[in-house]
């Protein structure tokens, strides 16, 4: 009983132990971070001031970004404060609090992928009840039902992993308060824990991934009908970028919570692709493959130019 209340705050070892490697770490994380919150800011501004982007695919568009900032400053800024400082610790209330807004926000985005991809569905599959079936209100009520799923998913197991003490050590094999390594300094048997976060990874990845399938099997379907190559090139070039970050984003978190893997090395590589390139890719990976996109950040580039040079307008 004495071990299970001593522990207070929690060593994280990091990504390595040799000093140089942590400056080039330091310098990585900061400049893929800034670059992160800037592309996320820049496509959640262009997509709020230009009226030509008032559509559903840009709400949801514009929420995802929303998620993407939680999502990297959950684990990012406190990483970085460690390297700065020379520290590895993180206290208990923090790190409780990180693994929960980590999942939380994580399991957000998986569900507004999913969303995304039914409104590309409905976009190429039915585009004459387009506007009737993606009103307003349906989207509101779709992009609050992946924020509030994206708590209620978790809750469970959440409040079962809160209630067990920890034991000993108190040593995270990780840069960040993943669920993984700190089960691991769990008192007694975990198996109920580690089967209802399996449950609730199950779900997650694979129920939203289902969705983002069969809504691209009939996408593809209706694609290849079109007689026009233009045609074909214009649908399938608005889905691209969606399913460049499905890609990237599904198949980073199978790999370390679906499958049985002890190398927490090769895990935590793994959760820099999630955590730290994937954040940073996905505005870049929008903005290419959007033109859309880009002549709204043009226009706005042009008219920030306009305006310094005659404030007086």
């Amino acid at each position: 009983m004495e071990n299970q209340t001593t522990v207070m705050e929690f060593i994280l070892l990091g990504l390595a132990d040799d000093d140089q490697l942590q400056y080039v770490f330091f310098t990585t994380l900061l400049v893929t971070y800034i670059l992160s919150l800037t592309g996320n800011i820049l496509i959640i501004t262009i997509t709020l001031i230009n009226r030509h982007l008032h559509t559903p695919m840009y709400f949801f568009l514009r929420n995802f970004s929303i998620v993407e900032i939680g999502f990297t400053t959950t684990v990012i800024p406190k990483a970085l404060a460690n390297l700065a400082l020379g520290k590895k610790t993180i206290s208990l209330s923090g790190c409780l609090t990180q693994t929960f807004l980590y999942f939380m926000l994580g399991t957000t985005e998986f569900l507004l992928l999913a969303v995304m991809s039914f409104d590309r569905y409905v976009a190429i599959c039915k585009p004459l009840h387009y506007v009737a079936i993606m009103n307003s209100q349906v989207c509101s009520l779709l992009a609050i039902t992946a924020w509030i799923g994206g708590a209620v998913l978790i809750l469970s197991p959440s409040v079962v992993y809160f209630q067990m003490p920890f034991c000993g050590s108190n040593i995270i094999n990780h840069f960040f308060c993943d669920s993984t390594p700190m089960i691991e300094l769990k008192c007694g048997n975990t198996k109920v824990l580690e089967c209802m976060i399996l449950i609730s990874a199950v779900f997650t990845l694979l129920g939203s991934l289902a969705i983002t399938a069969v809504s691209y099997i009939n996408i593809i379907a209706a694609v290849v009908k079109i007689p026009a190559v233009a045609g074909r090139q214009k649908a399938f070039s608005t889905c691209a970028s969606h399913l460049t970050v499905v890609s990237i984003m599904y198949g980073s978190c199978i790999f370390m919570y679906l499958t049985q893997t002890n190398r927490l090395d090769l895990s935590k590589v793994v959760s820099i692709l999630n955590t730290v390139v994937s954040p940073l890719l996905n505005p870049f990976i929008y903005s290419l493959r959007n033109t859309q996109l880009q002549e709204a950040l043009r226009e706005s580039i042009k008219w920030s130019i306009v305006i310094s040079k005659h404030p007086e307008i």
